[in-house]
C-alpha cells in the first residue's frame, strides 16, 4: 500500500509540475485592449437636381474592447457611439480556441459572407462603402460559427448559423435561420475568397454566392468581387453584383507617409430586401445602377495610430426614369479617419 501511495504522489507531483510548466509557456496577460476610429466627413452633392447642397456628419465615432480570460478563451466588444447621430452596439462575442487549429465563436458579430462587406471604418479604401458592401452583404446577426485554419496550408474556413432577426431585437422566435460559410485562400500575391449565404428575412428565402479575387504587389493593390442573389419560388427575378477597384501608393518623407490614388467602377441589377410589401410580394428596394468613384488619400501612419485624409468624387448612372435621393447621387466627399 505504502508503494501503491508512493507512486501515485509521484504521479500528482509529475502532472502539476506538467501544468506549472504549460501555464508557464501559456502566461497571458489578461488586461483588456481598447482602440477605435473616428470619422467625420463634409458632402457637396454635384448633380443638377441637387447642386450645392452640402453637409457636415460624424459618419463614425467607434470604439472596441477586446482581451482574454484565459488562454484558450477571449472576448470582443464594439460599439459606434455616433453613426451620424446615432448610436449602436455592433459586435459582442466570445471566442474558444480548440486543439488543431480550430476555434468556436458565439455572439453577435458579421456573417462570414464577402469580401469587401468584411472591411470597416479605418480600412475603408474609399470614403463610401461599395454597393455589395452597403447593400448586398452587410448582415450582422447573433449566432455561431466554427473557425479552421491549417498551419500546412494558407487557407482559412468559417462556417456559421445565425437568427434571421435584426440584431437591434433579440427576443423574436423562429423557424428560420440564416447559414453562411466563407472560405479564404492565399497564393503568393494573390488572394481567392468565396462564399455562400441563405437567408429569409420575411418569408421568401434567399440564397447568395460570392466569389473575390484581391492582388497586392509592392505598392499596387486590385480586386475583383462578385456577387449573386436567387430568390426562392420565382418571387423576384436574380440579382447580380460586380464591383473592382484599384489602388496605388507612393511613399512619402514628412508628416505623411504615403499618398495614394484610388478607382473603383461597380454595377449592380435592381435587387429586393427580402421583405414582402402589404400585398405579400417582394418588390425592389434598390433600383439597378452603376457608379464610378475617383479618389486620393494622404495618410499619416506611426503604429498603433493612423489619420487619414480623403477625397473622392462619385459618379452615378441610373435609368432615365429613376430619380435618386441626394444620398445615392453625384457628390464630392472629403473625410478625416483617425484611428488608434
Amino acid at each position: 500500500m505504502k508503494k501503491i501511495a508512493s507512486c501515485i504522489m509521484a504521479a500528482a507531483m509529475a502532472l502539476n509540475s506538467s501544468a506549472a510548466d504549460t501555464a508557464n509557456t501559456q502566461s497571458v496577460d489578461y488586461r483588456p485592449t481598447f482602440g477605435g476610429v473616428f470619422r467625420t466627413r463634409w458632402e457637396m452633392a454635384t448633380d443638377d437636381g441637387h447642386g450645392g447642397e452640402n453637409r457636415f456628419t460624424v459618419r463614425n465615432a467607434r470604439v472596441w474592447l477586446k482581451g482574454k480570460i484565459a488562454p484558450q478563451l477571449q472576448y470582443y466588444l464594439r460599439a459606434d457611439l455616433c453613426d451620424m447621430g446615432t448610436m449602436k452596439f455592433l459586435d459582442g462575442w466570445a471566442r474558444f480556441t480548440l486543439p488543431e487549429n480550430f476555434a468556436v465563436q458565439a455572439g453577435q458579430f458579421r456573417v462570414p459572407f464577402g469580401v469587401d462587406a468584411f472591411r470597416g471604418p479605418g480600412t475603408y479604401i474609399f470614403a463610401n462603402r461599395s454597393f455589395m458592401g452597403r447593400d448586398d452583404a452587410n448582415n450582422r446577426a447573433v449566432g455561431i460559427q466554427g473557425m479552421y485554419e491549417p498551419t500546412s496550408i494558407p487557407l482559412k474556413l468559417h462556417m456559421g448559423v445565425f437568427s434571421n432577426h435584426k440584431i437591434s431585437d433579440h427576443t423574436p422566435w423562429s423557424k428560420e435561420m440564416t447559414f453562411a460559410a466563407k472560405a479564404t485562400y492565399e497564393v503568393g500575391p494573390v488572394t481567392f475568397a468565396a462564399g455562400f449565404q441563405t437567408i429569409c428575412p420575411d418569408s421568401t428565402r434567399m440564397n447568395m454566392a460570392d466569389a473575390a479575387v484581391t492582388f497586392k504587389s509592392g505598392r499596387f493593390t486590385a480586386e475583383g468581387e462578385y456577387m449573386y442573389t436567387h430568390y426562392t419560388n420565382d418571387s423576384y427575378h436574380d440579382a447580380h453584383s460586380f464591383n473592382v477597384w484599384a489602388d496605388y501608393g507612393i511613399p512619402l518623407k514628412g508628416f505623411f507617409k504615403k499618398w495614394s490614388f484610388q478607382g473603383r467602377f461597380e454595377t449592380v441589377s435592381s435587387r429586393s430586401n427580402g421583405v414582402c410589401n402589404n400585398t405579400g410580394h417582394l418588390i425592389q428596394t434598390f433600383p439597378k445602377r452603376q457608379r464610378l468613384t475617383v479618389g486620393t488619400t494622404l495618410a499619416y501612419i506611426r503604429k498603433p495610430v493612423k489619420c487619414e485624409l480623403m477625397l473622392d468624387y462619385e459618379k452615378y448612372f441610373y435609368k432615365d426614369s429613376y430619380s435618386p435621393s441626394i444620398d445615392r447621387d453625384d457628390k464630392i466627399v472629403a473625410e478625416l479617419v483617425i484611428v488608434f
